[in-house]
């Protein structure tokens, strides 16, 4: 992996396609990886992998790191997209000179291989892996026992601290209020919100779940996971340091 700065350079190995408006925007076997920000990476894709005319729109972006992007129209089926793509003809990153960056929540559709992604490319460097464990989990809001179970599902994810899915069943249901919040993750699929009431004071947005989860997290399905961030969670006995994140 090359490092410029805070971006990191990669070439990708799967075949990326990109749609908008029901037509084929890109076609690559090349796709580059580049990490714009730390935690995920965003495709580039090659210029002559492009499958649809590009309208300069007139604007431009400049990047402290990228340089300066010409900024472009996406004209694709029936839709237009103003500005979703970008190339970057001198940046001081050569590499990304003869590349194209498509906004990936102004397209419709991307897959890698045949299987769509959702949210953002997926990290070659992120693992998820869902394991059951026996180990005894407890979750106290406010010292009010909301949570217990021998039961839990425990998701390890890159980067991230462990989170204990456990059945609604093991869950103080009476204490959750459905919540108007949706997340997506591209590992995981969309999550749906509870917030927790205790006494007066309503907890927001500390407790999630997911319907109809991805396939490599199935595992997860119906379960609840709490913010380890926000609430007290004891396992085997042992109250476990709530651990610092962008969560937090």
């Amino acid at each position: 992996m090359e490092a410029r700065g805070r971006v990191k350079i990669e070439p990708g190995t799967k075949r990326v396609r990109v749609y908008l408006g029901g037509a084929l925007v890109a076609d690559t076997l090349a796709p580059v990886y580049v990490w714009e920000v730390p935690y995920y990476p965003a495709y580039y894709i090659p210029r002559a992998d492009v499958k649809v005319e590009l309208i300069a729109s007139g604007n431009t972006d400049r990047s402290p790191s990228r340089g300066e992007a010409t900024l472009y129209t996406v004209k694709s089926g029936d839709k237009e997209a103003v500005d979703a793509a970008r190339i970057y003809p001198d940046s001081p990153l050569e590499e990304l000179r003869d590349l194209v960056r498509f906004d990936f929540a102004a397209m419709d559709a991307w897959f890698e291989e045949d299987e769509e992604i959702y949210v953002h490319p997926r990290s070659p460097y992120t693992r998820v892996d869902v394991l059951g464990s026996s180990r005894h989990v407890r979750v106290e809001i406010d010292g009010v026992s909301v949570a217990e179970s021998a039961n839990a599902r425990l998701l390890f994810e890159t980067g991230l601290p462990t989170r204990y899915y456990l059945p609604k069943t093991a869950v103080r249901m009476d204490l959750l209020e459905p919540s108007a919040t949706h997340t997506a993750c591209p590992y995981k699929g969309e999550a749906s919100y509870y917030s927790v009431r205790v006494g007066d004071k309503l907890h927001e947005d500390v407790v999630w779940y997911y319907d109809t989860p991805l396939p490599e997290s199935q595992k997860i399905q119906g379960m609840v996971a709490f913010y380890n961030e926000k609430v007290d969670t004891f396992v085997d006995g042992v109250l476990q340091p709530r651990p610092k994140t962008h969560f937090s």
